[in-house]
């Protein structure tokens, strides 16, 4: 049975679950942030978040290790960070390093720490790492030309790989990597480099001829790595590539997704065998890979 909730006074822009599923995460254009426990098919609110001053276009779960921990991002420009102690809600933190819209926000891979990273429409991305004396450690990317709008983190751990638990601390081993997409119509892969202290740029991906609106990067228990865009320019793709080899830069494969409106988002299966697309038809689209490495729509859900 589909449970309808009726949860904001205005659009709602994002709606995530946490790790467990037992919490629902919601933000709006009414400038708040709706907190709803989930059981079966019943809700409740808890709590309603108001901080930001302008719409929040996103919001993103930390991994549990780290408590109950929620980033939001806004028109306003800021980056705010939720926890709840003993069943209450406050800010932790307030980022205010963006000088226009902050457009997306996500949390790494739990292995590699409690690090996020922020994109803004002033065509720069901040990446945020929580230290043990409490401080934040703040890194400013110059990533876009003309606006960020998505950033995704690659998985901690190298395709094909089973991803293991981890202690309380960091794995140094952990591969710190995202991709971001902007209004220059380009992906951008960017990786840690230890010795300079940095996010570099490692690849550019040519494909879209219009203002790139989301990236997702998918899991890693499979063999190869994908990544997923949409664009205002009516397509997704999806870019394909194995490992890279005796240093040299991965090779990205792309396969074009042709649709008849604007393509908003992109989300992969847990599994990552499996793609969502939505778009300005209100439509969502699943995608799945054939055996001759051919996406095949698998089926087509109508918005609500």
């Amino acid at each position: 049975m589909t449970q309808l909730i009726n949860l904001h006074d205005d659009m709602i822009h994002d709606a995530v679950l946490d790790y467990y599923g037992r919490r629902l995460a919601t933000c709006s254009s009414d400038r708040t942030i709706k907190i709803y426990e989930v059981e079966g098919e019943t809700h409740r609110l808890v709590e309603t978040l108001k901080g930001h001053d302008g719409p929040v276009w996103q919001v993103s779960w930390a991994h549990p290790k780290y408590g109950n921990i929620l980033a939001s991002a806004s028109y306003d420009g800021k980056v705010i960070i939720w926890q709840e102690k003993n069943g209450a809600w406050g800010k932790l933190t307030e980022h205010t390093n963006h000088q226009a819209s902050v457009n997306s926000v996500q949390w790494a891979p739990h292995e590699v720490g409690a690090v996020l990273a922020c994109a803004s429409s002033d065509g720069k991305v901040s990446v945020l790492e929580f230290k043990e004396d409490g401080s934040w450690d703040v890194k400013l990317i110059q990533a876009h030309a003309i606006g960020c709008n998505a950033v995704a983190w690659a998985p901690a751990t190298t395709p094909g790989s089973i991803v293991q638990t981890s202690g309380s601390a960091p794995n140094a081993s952990s591969v710190r990597r995202f991709v971001t997409g902007g209004s220059d119509n380009l992906l951008k892969i960017w990786n840690w480099n230890a010795e300079v202290g940095q996010f570099l740029e490692e690849t550019q991906l040519e494909g879209h001829s219009d203002w790139v609106r989301d990236v997702a990067w998918a899991p890693s228990i499979l063999p190869k790595s994908y990544i997923a865009s949409a664009s205002q320019d009516k397509t997704a793709i999806i870019w394909t590539s194995t490992a890279s080899v005796n240093g040299e830069p991965a090779q990205w494969a792309k396969k074009v997704l042709q649709f008849d409106n604007v393509v908003w988002r992109v989300s992969w299966s847990l599994s990552g065998n499996a793609l969502a697309v939505s778009g300005g038809d209100n439509k969502v689209t699943v995608w799945k890979e054939n055996l001759k490495g051919e996406w095949e729509k698998a089926r087509v859900e109508e918005s609500v």
